[in-house]
């Protein structure tokens, strides 16, 4: 069995082959049942979350995943996501690997952001704003730099400091970054504005964004919150990552839907973009809008990337 560690998950799911591994997954083949979750009481402070998400392609891999999301490590200055991905034999069951689940989980769902930006974020986008100062947002200034060739990247926290040392941080690598204080002077000058926060209210709001932005959700996973208002979702074309995990998870299209503001048949998935069945971006100036919640078939993708760059280079 290989093992493989934080650092070493992170070294080899580069985000240009990862970006491609999890659209091949999107061509289907997989199998992708719904995630097994549970909330956990953690007295003082938010609910943490356990989840089992297993896949498979038949007579290829299984893999599982178990990941654990506690929001209350902020504040503990540790990483919110922590768990292992397993990736067994799909013939014989045997477990060939074991993979770190916090970095895998950071990536994988940054790169599938930058998927469905390269199918929604218009093609000269230059100007990115992040909203989060966590592992995730991290992530997501480098994923969608392997999609569009962006000029700058904004980063907005409610912790200034926090989003100061990160863009310092970013710079080291060559990113040109910046933080900033005020989140709507940055997103109303940003062409694509991410957003990976644990915020119950909308932070970004839609009279913010401009003519032909894409807004990329990612941190609101539960039914009762929201990274963004009902106005985003009357002005965006809505997609998300699979159309049976986000409608029926994620507050920022549960509400607007049981609302009517936003119709399920409205809207569509990665499946849908990758597969061909919806173009993706219309024109210059629509205004796109995707949520994703994670799907195991992702997992699946990074954990095989990972294996088998491994296997290779065994003697």
């Amino acid at each position: 069995m290989i093992v493989v560690g934080e650092e070493e998950t992170r070294e080899r799911l580069e985000f240009g082959a990862l970006v491609e591994a999890i659209r091949d997954a999107f061509k289907g083949g997989i199998e992708s049942p719904a995630k097994h979750q549970h909330y956990v009481e953690v007295p003082g402070e938010p609910e943490g979350k356990i989840m089992m998400m297993p896949a498979w392609r038949s007579g290829d891999y299984v893999c599982v995943k178990l990941v654990n999301m506690f929001p209350g490590n902020a504040d503990r200055g540790m990483p919110a996501v922590s768990g292992i991905v397993i990736l067994f034999d799909g013939r014989t069951g045997e477990v060939l690997a074991q993979v770190d689940g916090g970095e895998v989980t950071a990536r994988r769902t940054a790169a599938a952001s930058a998927l469905a930006a390269d199918y929604l974020a218009r093609k000269d986008s230059k100007m990115h704003l992040v909203v989060g100062t966590g592992r995730v947002a991290w992530n997501l200034i480098f994923a969608h730099r392997a999609v569009r060739s962006l000029e700058k990247t904004f980063i907005w926290g409610r912790n200034y400091d926090k989003a100061r040392a990160m863009a310092a941080d970013a710079m080291k690598l060559g990113a040109n970054v910046e933080a900033v204080e005020d989140v709507e002077a940055a997103t109303r000058g940003s062409d694509i504005i991410s957003c990976a926060t644990f915020s119950a209210d909308p932070i970004v709001f839609g009279d913010w964004l401009q003519e032909g932005a894409h807004l990329d959700l990612v941190g609101g996973y539960r039914l009762e919150v929201r990274e963004t208002d009902d106005t985003s979702v009357r002005r965006a074309t809505v997609f998300c990552d699979t159309l049976g995990g986000a409608p029926k998870a994620a507050g920022d299209l549960t509400q607007p839907i049981a609302s009517g503001i936003l119709k399920f048949e409205e809207l569509h998935d990665l499946y849908a973009l990758v597969g061909g069945s919806h173009p993706g971006r219309t024109s210059d100036d629509e205004i796109t809008m995707f949520k994703s919640v994670g799907a195991s078939l992702e997992d699946f993708a990074a954990a095989v990337l990972i294996y088998e760059q491994v296997a290779k280079e065994k003697p």
